[in-house]
């Protein structure tokens, strides 16, 4: 099959009638999405090691909120957040706002929007949290667009934390990636189920690799001022490159989730030569 171009994708409007639709789907806080590997797992995970790496914030930007099930999750550990909601379905967010202002007595703000459209301002937020949404953004100019506004909206010492899936840029570990994932969707709810799944992936997402969102982050990302997972990828690569190695990223985890262990190898195998890993299947970039 030939990989389709951004124009063959649904257009926003297509995602967003199928996410209006689809409620129901995001509103469990005991199993999250369950359709997402280890979805549960890394709800807990991300707002813990967010509340952890940074404990006086105040303020909280969802993007992609989904029935809210992320800031939920967060405000059980640190309550009462002022949170900014966004997300193209205003059935999601109407949903969203209903469970967490049962959960906070800080300010609510929803914007029915697309990131790529929305002024996130500067320096409003002190966690931004971005879970399973950013596969939706097609081009390279908007990836690097978008993050370039998140690290504009973090306050300084605030932290942005990305859950997704990813695709490898090895093609066998790519096929691996598929195969286990499909295992996964085949054992929940069967092969009917697993092949609905890969359909609207093929027709709505464009994941990129792990190591493609660490470049991103690159130009605007200072060792001096700023603290950043991605500025020691960039340095432990462009090291390593200087010296012959060539990037390979290895998948290490559960399919279909973003994972950090990052490996650079030679023509003749893989070596472990660098690792950059955290315990979450995500990103984390401290400002």
């Amino acid at each position: 099959m030939m990989p389709q171009t951004p124009r063959d994708k649904s257009s926003v409007d297509e995602i967003r009638r199928r996410f209006d639709a689809d409620v129901e789907r995001f509103s469990n806080l005991t199993t999250g999405q369950e359709a997402t590997v280890d979805a549960a797992l890394a709800m807990d995970l991300v707002t813990r090691a967010a509340a952890a790496a940074t404990p006086h914030a105040t303020k909280l930007l969802d993007v992609g909120c989904g029935a809210g099930n992320y800031t939920l999750k967060l405000l059980e550990r640190l309550p009462d957040l002022d949170v900014t909601l966004i997300d193209l379905s205003r059935p999601m967010l109407d949903r969203a706002q209903e469970r967490i202002r049962r959960a906070t007595q800080g300010s609510i703000t929803t914007v029915q929007a697309d990131v790529r459209e929305v002024d996130l301002g500067n320096q409003t937020c002190d966690i931004i949290l971005a879970a399973a949404v950013l596969h939706h953004l097609r081009t390279d100019d908007e990836w690097q667009s978008v993050f370039a506004a998140f690290h504009r909206a973090l306050a300084p010492g605030g932290s942005l934390w990305i859950f997704d899936m990813v695709e490898s840029d090895i093609p066998a570990v790519n096929s691996l990636q598929r195969e286990r994932y499909a295992q996964y969707l085949r054992g929940l709810k069967g092969e009917e189920y697993q092949q609905h799944v890969f359909d609207y992936i093929a027709k709505e997402d464009t994941p990129r690799s792990l190591l493609f969102q660490l470049d991103c982050f690159a130009p605007w990302v200072s060792p001096r001022s700023r603290s950043c997972t991605a500025t020691v990828a960039s340095r432990h690569s462009g090291r390593l490159c200087r010296t012959g190695f060539q990037p390979v990223p290895v998948f290490s985890g559960q399919v279909g989730n973003l994972s950090y262990e990052n490996h650079f190898g030679d023509n003749s195998g893989i070596l472990r030569s660098a690792t950059l890993r955290t315990a979450l299947h995500g990103m984390t970039v401290i400002a």
